[in-house]
């Protein structure tokens, strides 16, 4: 049977079969691709998945995904284990994979030689200069009968009268001379020692020609002004009985001044004789003065550990004030050098006394070496090398912390295991920074137990107890990072700690008081004087040892205080770690402030 089909019937089925071979290319072509794309992305969050991310600084935190320490805060890390290269590489070597060198923003910079450049930093303070200061005291004794400057900052001129004196000895000393006249001929030895008299009480030869001329004693006598300049100083009153060296004025000449900087001792080799220091004065906004180094001090004061570098400048029109704080600036190169070889200060990690970089291997991709390296002088945000790094090595200068995290991690060496190994989980060398039900010790740990047991005295521990409250004041203000309220609580702690009685221990707890109680007050001390928020940190941190040590040997007293926490951040002190002492279980950093709140963990509780 034939069937016939038209035109018409054929085109309906060729477009039928078209438009099926669409639907099914929609359908299955598309889920094919739908499907690969989803296994590729099912694969890429397997990868992250099964990556352990730990923080550097406390790696018993262990986390399936990227976020931060709850401990310290702190970017958590991938844990990489190394790969199979490891093997070829040595203790001090450490490969990082493309994903970690993303994650920790690695860069790199290559060493080069240059002349180390510098910009110092100077805090001044304008005063007069010494050579054009004079001061009057009185040559004679007498009573004051008229002063004719009356008021401190009035200028006068040399030669013009400041003040009248009536002296009963210099009325003897006239009659002497006309005494002495008589016999100018016959004994003139006689005259010239009469004369003589007068000059040593600061009568011009002048002044005693009048006298022996007009026959007739003065009683009263001028004292007169040496040079021109201002009264700075005036002692005296009409009335007032003045004896000999008593003193009267301070006449200081202030159109030459000069302008005495602290430097330092860091920045004293950058200072040379001759050098220009441009400076600001915060009383004159806009102005920038320059003055030339004419002196530097040879001898560093004790005290606040500077070297005082002097400046000399006319003081036109009387712009300048003795008393007038500075902010100057040196830029200079250091002197009697030549081309160094110097590293961002970025590039080096801190140990205390070491200074550890990572050098890129050149013929192992992605491989970068711990080195301990030594520093010269300090040069703006470089140091000079002095040893260990060769011109046209390769370093790391940004994400060096995390490269060492990640060597601790492998227990190769870092910057806290030199020797490689395990590292102590950010403590201290020699001392166990263990958590849990470990006690923390430190190097001033003594067998105090039997002190605290019998031999401590009720009201020393009560004293103890206020300063502990002093103590705790201080260490907000250091979380504040407020360092004028830091000087005001250290202050009342240097109060507090003079009111602690030693004499109300006896024996071996006496003794350990003593050892104790000198470095607290020396870096109470310290805080108050020295300048600068992380200055004044580090001194914090020998306060909270000592004081520390103290609260286990003796215990304490204290109506304001509950519970005491011995608390410890390995990041402070640029990486070497510090304690300090807070009434809450709640971490408030002290070292850091609101850049690093949350960083620490409690080490003991009192």
């Amino acid at each position: 049977m034939k069937i016939k089909i038209s035109k018409k019937d054929m085109g309906k089925a060729a477009g039928i079969l078209i438009i099926g071979m669409f639907i099914g290319w929609v359908f299955f072509g598309g889920n094919e691709k739908n499907t690969n794309t989803e296994t590729i992305e099912q694969h890429d969050h397997a990868d992250e998945s099964s990556t352990t991310w730990t923080c550097s600084m406390h790696p018993q935190i262990k986390q399936d995904k990227p976020g931060n320490c709850p401990i310290c805060g702190m970017e958590l890390i991938p844990l990489d284990d190394g790969g199979d290269d490891d093997e070829e590489l040595s203790l001090s070597e450490i490969k990082m994979s493309k994903a970690a060198m993303k994650i920790a923003e690695v860069q790199t910079v290559f060493i080069e030689k240059k002349v180390p450049y510098k910009e110092v930093y100077f805090p001044g303070k304008v005063k007069p200069d010494e050579r054009n200061i004079s001061e009057l005291t009185a040559r004679f004794g007498g009573r004051i009968e008229k002063l004719y400057v009356n008021f401190t900052g009035q200028k006068v001129r040399k030669g013009e009268k400041l003040t009248s004196i009536y002296s009963p000895d210099l009325v003897t000393a006239q009659k002497e001379l006309f005494e002495a006249t008589k016999f100018k001929k016959n004994n003139p030895a006689f005259y010239r020692a009469a004369r003589n008299k007068l000059k040593l009480w600061d009568l011009t030869d002048k002044q005693i020609d009048d006298i022996e001329t007009s026959g007739e004693p003065l009683f009263y006598f001028d004292v007169l002004s040496p040079i021109t300049g201002t009264v700075m100083m005036r002692h005296i009153a009409i009335g007032d009985y003045v004896k000999e060296g008593t003193p009267l004025f301070e006449v200081i000449n202030l159109n030459h001044l000069w302008v005495m900087f602290e430097a330092y001792e860091s920045d004293i080799p950058w200072v040379k004789m001759g050098d220009k220091i441009d400076f600001t004065i915060k009383s004159i906004p806009g102005k920038t003065f320059t003055s030339t180094v004419t002196f530097i001090d040879p001898v560093v004061d004790q005290r606040k550990r500077v070297a005082y570098v002097r400046t000399e400048l006319n003081n036109k029109g009387d712009l300048l004030k003795p008393g007038m704080f500075a902010s100057g600036i040196l830029k200079t190169m250091l002197p009697n050098s030549e081309d160094a070889i110097v590293i961002p200060k970025t590039a080096i990690l801190w140990t205390g006394k070491r200074a550890i970089v990572y050098v890129k291997v050149p013929d192992k991709e992605m491989v970068f070496e711990h080195r301990e390296i030594e520093l010269g002088e300090d040069a703006g945000s470089y140091y000079v090398v002095a040893g260990g790094l060769e011109e046209g090595e390769e370093v790391a200068t940004n994400g060096v912390f995390k490269i060492d995290a990640a060597s601790q991690l492998l227990s190769k060496q870092s910057m806290m295991t030199p020797a490689g190994g395990k590292s102590s989980l950010g403590g201290h060398a020699g001392m166990d920074m263990g958590g849990g039900d470990k006690k923390a010790t430190t190097e001033m740990d003594m067998p105090a137990e039997e002190m605290k047991a019998g031999a401590t005295n009720p009201e020393f521990k009560k004293q103890l107890g206020n300063l502990i409250l002093q103590y705790l004041a201080m260490k907000d203000a250091f979380v504040d990072s407020d360092e004028q309220a830091t000087e005001a609580a250290a202050q009342k702690a240097l109060d507090a700690l003079a009111k602690v009685d030693m004499g109300l221990l006896k024996g071996d707890a006496h003794n350990h008081w003593m050892k104790l109680q000198k470095p607290i007050k020396n870096n109470l001390s310290g805080i108050i004087q020295m300048k600068g928020i992380e200055m004044k940190r580090s001194h914090f941190s020998i306060v909270s040892d000592n004081l520390s040590e103290a609260i286990k040997a003796f215990g304490y007293k204290s109506d304001g205080i509950t519970d005491l926490y011995l608390e410890f951040c390995p990041m402070a002190l640029g990486n070497k770690g510090a304690y300090w002492i807070s009434e809450t279980k709640k971490i408030r950093n002290p070292y850091f402030g609101e850049a690093m709140m949350t960083c620490g963990e409690v080490k003991a509780t009192y």
